[in-house]
């Protein structure tokens, strides 16, 4: 349900970013007939989901939640980090979050006909609330988690996981700024994609992967 990075780390092909939004739509092999960049999309969706449910920093800051979200937990953390890549997007990305949001909505638009039947019925909700630009506050998380689980199967347990933002809300964001260099390199070093990084982002970035080496 990350949707804002799973967006952001499509980088700027319109087809892997349709594919990745869709991603958990998809079961086994049933997206063969879409076209290749779309694919790609949906194989990146799912190394992004199972590199992010194995890291050990998000398994940190899933266990405040599992006390009443259980198997749920690590949705509303994808949900968690989505807020922080937005709080702190001038410094992560290229490209003004509004912009990319616009280019999303309208390529969603214009492939709405080729969409999971399932989404379908979210896209239209996702646009008209702007869901892409909602994750910047607190406030917006909240109205957020609503919507999902009026429309979704995700249980209704908003106060307390919006209490529990709060109350570890330095933590969670440190752990998001150890966790997300870490999803830059994995999708940067195992697809050919672009990502639209800053400047401040990638000098950061370059100092980590020496340290790495």
């Amino acid at each position: 349900m990350n949707y804002l990075a799973h967006t952001f780390l499509s980088g700027d092909s319109d087809q892997v970013r349709i594919g990745n939004f869709i991603g958990d739509y998809i079961k086994g092999s049933d997206f063969n007939f879409y076209p290749e960049g779309i694919k790609k999309g949906i194989i990146l969706h799912r190394h992004i989901d199972y590199f992010t449910d194995n890291h050990p920093v998000v398994q940190e800051s899933k266990s405040r939640l599992v006390p009443f979200y259980h198997k749920y937990a690590g949705v509303i953390i994808d949900i968690f980090y989505d807020h922080f890549l937005s709080a702190n997007w001038e410094y992560i990305s290229s490209v003004p979050l509004n912009e990319l949001a616009e280019i999303t909505y309208r390529n969603l638009h214009d492939n709405y006909d080729t969409l999971p039947e399932a989404i379908k019925r979210v896209v239209p909700l996702f646009i008209f609330n702007r869901w892409l630009e909602a994750y910047n506050t607190v406030e917006g998380i909240d109205l957020v988690l609503r919507k999902m689980s009026t429309i979704t199967t995700l249980p209704d347990f908003t106060d307390e996981a919006i209490n529990t933002m709060i109350l570890y809300y330095d933590k969670f964001r440190e752990e998001f700024f150890e966790f997300f260099p870490d999803i830059v390199h994995y999708v940067s070093t195992t697809f050919d994609v672009h990502l639209y990084l800053s400047e401040n982002f990638i000098l950061e970035f370059s100092e980590a992967e020496k340290k790495r080496s």
